[in-house]
């Protein structure tokens, strides 16, 4: 009795009981090593999550603010609920093409001030976290505005952020900002302030820890998207909603809700390694399909012109050129960039659509979103802002052969904005057609909701190569940073792999390339997404090594699995991904001196692949190289540069 008395004044010395006692639910993935916890403090909501028995996220906000009562304060705990999930799904545009998902739920409910409820959704699985708010009605309400969140991550003082700034809206270029094309900041410290905040997904090192990604998924035409902010708080982040100077001031910044509505899932990816980061399908496990798919959709790779003969090449006889060159690459598709309904026109149009086809090669289109967002000038433009001229307009497309389109110019978050991207999606699944959206947020969880969506930009993308020299410097430091980031969570469409030396039409004097021709090749594995725009050109057919032409030949853009080799964010990675029975595994180096590292494959134990590599003058070679009996085989990586193992 003596022995229990002292435990309990011990903890009211240390201010332990009240914690013990504020702690409402827990709950631990299937394999036990992610451990969250549920707290209920001063009439708020808190959370933290542990792995492995060591804090990644201290306790943090939960709750929301909306027009008609408040949920970040006066809460109290109501009850909790657990139960589990478990589903098997296929889906081709992601990085992995079968998932088995297994996860355990909690619900927590608190009720606030005004005695309306709110309900906390949790799923748990290895290594990731998803969360989601329930709002049922509230008496004669049926419907609220929701203001903002109180949601917040709270990191361990030794972190240090992997962030990409929010754009200023309606700036840039015709006004198009945010355009989600900001670099990073590599190992920053905690708490540094951006005026507009961070876009999702959000990295950061625990130190020796280990590693924590947040981002969102399941953001449709019921919701705005979001992003993070820093507080005056050092070590805390919170959920933000879009300014509202985005989308030429219209709209709201916060959401419309019909309820009982839920809002989107925050996710929450950790690990002791960055292993679980590059592998993770927490943004497509927890979401299901909107609508029924009118056909199957091809995927594949294309060519395009205007990545560096830019708006002169959108002419009839250089597109033939490139139709031409995607035949002789064996590429699905070519994509005709803006302009071309001026310069080309729609008759003629017709007739390039009938040559493509041909050739066995198929027509995507581009399209400017406007609309009145912004001032983005070039056409076909207020073809796809509005009801009535979209469904026109792709009836025509689909009449011409189209295959699937390109939209470009969104600038915005907002829920209106959501809409549209929505709206886009669901008319063009009518009538056959497949999206891709440049210019654009982040994809959240849009492979599985949408089944004819093939990829969003949302990068500081391979056109800046083209325009900035700043850039160019940079593109290997930023290429290391997108399997660990942005490309983890979502398809990316960079439209690289460049094979010309030169940034430019005639491949000479000005725009060096200072990427060598291995690190182009690996980048086409290292970057996912379901229909790839390369950069090939028609003179890279005569001026290129065959190897590289081969390799850019086969390579496919729908992978089976995905696997983390090794790596460091902003420094190297190596990533391997398999595409049917067989591996390609790719690496780059942004450091100033050679990388050399042993790879552990045992997907390749004991086989004969070739490696494409470069030398130490930069040259790039191929030839057959054996892995050995432990799957280990050791490779230099040289500064700018890139390899690949191929079996």
């Amino acid at each position: 009795m003596k022995k229990v008395t002292f435990i309990f004044l011990l903890l009211i010395s240390f201010g332990l009981l009240s914690e013990i006692k504020a702690q409402v639910a827990e709950i631990s993935s299937p394999d036990g090593k992610l451990k969250l916890n549920i707290f209920s403090e001063e009439g708020k909501a808190l959370y933290s999550v542990s792995f492995q028995g060591k804090i990644m996220l201290e306790k943090s906000p939960l709750g929301l603010t909306t027009n008609e009562s408040d949920f970040s304060k006066n809460l109290k705990f109501i009850n909790s609920k657990k139960d589990n999930i478990s589903k098997k799904y296929s889906n081709q545009k992601i990085k992995k093409s079968e998932v088995e998902y297994k996860a355990n739920t909690l619900t927590v409910n608190f009720i606030n001030a005004n005695q309306f409820n709110i309900g906390i959704e949790f799923q748990v699985s290895n290594n990731n976290m998803a969360f989601r708010y329930d709002i049922p009605p509230m008496k004669d309400r049926f419907s609220v505005v929701v203001q903002s969140e109180l949601t917040g991550y709270r990191f361990p003082s030794q972190s240090t952020t992997f962030l990409s700034p929010m754009m200023k809206p309606m700036t840039g270029f015709a006004r198009t900002a945010p355009s989600y094309e900001s670099g990073y900041k590599a190992d920053a410290e905690l708490g540094a302030k951006s005026e507009y905040g961070y876009v999702f997904p959000g990295l950061f090192h625990i130190g020796n820890e280990g590693w924590v990604l947040l981002s969102e998924t399941g953001v449709n035409s019921l919701y705005c998207a979001s992003h993070l902010t820093a507080t005056s708080e050092k070590n805390l982040y919170q959920v933000a909603y879009p300014d509202m100077a985005e989308n030429n001031g219209f709209g709201s910044s916060g959401t419309a809700l019909s309820l009982p509505g839920k809002t989107p899932w925050r996710t929450i990816t950790i690990g002791d390694s960055l292993k679980p980061i590059v592998e993770t399908t927490i943004p497509f496990d927890v979401v299901e399909p909107l609508y029924e798919v009118s056909q199957k959709y091809q995927f594949g790779k294309s060519t395009w012109s205007w990545i560096l003969w830019q708006d002169n090449s959108m002419n009839y006889d250089d597109q033939v050129r490139f139709i031409d060159l995607a035949a002789a690459l064996n590429y699905e598709f070519i994509l005709i960039d803006a302009l071309w309904d001026k310069n080309i026109g729609k008759d003629r149009m017709k007739e390039l659509i009938q040559y493509a086809k041909s050739k066995n090669v198929g027509v995507m289109l581009w399209y400017n979103s406007n609309g009145a967002a912004n001032d983005a000038p070039m056409g076909p433009r207020n073809k796809m802002s509005t009801s009535v001229e979209r469904k026109k307009e792709m009836k025509w497309l689909k009449e011409a052969g189209v295959k699937g389109l390109k939209v470009d110019f969104f600038g915005g978050d907002k829920q209106e904005t959501m809409r549209l991207y929505e709206d886009i999606l669901s008319d063009a699944n009518d009538f056959g057609l497949t999206i891709i959206f440049h210019g654009a947020t982040l994809p959240r969880g849009w492979e599985v909701m949408y089944p004819n969506y093939a990829g969003s930009e949302a990068v500081l993308a391979s056109e800046m190569l083209y325009f900035s020299e700043d850039i160019r410097k940079q593109e290997a430091f930023f290429a290391t940073l997108h399997p660990f980031i942005r490309n983890t969570v979502g398809s990316m469409e960079f439209g690289g792999t460049f094979l010309n030396k030169f940034l430019t039409k005639s491949n000479k004097e000005k725009n060096k390339r200072l990427t060598t021709d291995g690190f182009q090749l690996a980048t086409a594995i290292l970057f996912q997404n379901p229909i790839q725009m390369f950069a090939v050109m028609p003179n890279n057919l005569n001026d290129s090594p065959k190897f590289q032409l081969g390799f850019m030949k086969e390579i496919p853009t729908l992978w089976d699995e995905t696997v983390f080799i090794d790596g460091y964010p902003g420094k190297y990675s190596v990533i391997a991904r398999r595409h049917q029975n067989k591996w390609y595994v790719a690496g780059i180096n942004a450091e100033k001196t050679t990388k050399k590292i042993t790879l552990n494959l045992p997907m390749l134990t004991a086989k004969n692949v070739e490696l494409i590599n470069d030398d130490k003058t930069g040259n790039t070679f191929i030839k057959t190289v054996s892995i050995n009996k432990n799957g280990e085989y050791e490779v230099e990586i040289q500064p700018n540069g890139g390899f690949v193992l191929k079996n």
